[in-house]
């Protein structure tokens, strides 16, 4: 690996590691997220994996955060990655972090990261790759508190392009994680 890819990737571990560390310092309010935890399992709101697993419906607000569902499916949801590249951008940090949010005050929220890759080098090499991308993004949301049992990895690799073509424009689009509620 170059020096140049280690640098930004001790530079990209910092930053997220930074923003971890001063959002887990100003959670002072557990007891009024644990009671909120137990009113949505009282409900039975849990479901199957794969569905929406929140007690709220699509515009009900969550008490804790004052974000609605609907709130929530507004943020950018597709992160963008460079050229076999597993680094999340720091302009994709603001997002995460209020998808981070939402998933630590709803605790019963699952969440599915899909990774992708652009058509070019070999379809194992991809899926490993479309893998990877999504574990960085897996990582940032666990740094902010998002406890692992909310996310479900899955990489499609080049299998499943927003874009056909065979363009720096259409593969860049194909280089991404989806975050799927």
């Amino acid at each position: 690996m170059r020096l140049g890819n280690l640098k930004a990737i001790a530079i990209a571990a910092s930053v997220i590691w930074a923003a971890g560390c001063s959002t887990t310092s100003q959670d002072t309010d557990s007891g009024d997220s644990m009671d909120h935890t137990q009113q949505q399992t009282d409900e039975g709101s849990a479901t199957s994996q794969g569905t929406d697993s929140s007690s709220m419906t699509h515009g009900q607000m969550d008490t804790d955060t004052g974000m609605t569902k609907a709130d929530v499916m507004s943020l950018t949801s597709v992160f963008y990655f460079d050229f076999d590249q597993a680094v999340v951008r720091a302009e994709a940090f603001a997002d995460l972090s209020a998808h981070a949010k939402f998933l630590v005050d709803n605790p019963s929220q699952l969440v599915v990261l899909e990774g992708h890759a652009d058509e070019r080098g070999t379809r194992e090499y991809n899926m490993a790759l479309g893998e990877r991308r999504a574990k960085a993004i897996s990582r940032y949301l666990t740094v902010q508190g998002v406890s692992n049992s909310q996310i479900e990895i899955v990489s499609y690799g080049e299998e499943r392009p927003a874009v056909i073509g065979h363009s720096e424009d259409a593969w860049g689009q194909n280089r991404r994680v989806e975050i799927k509620y």
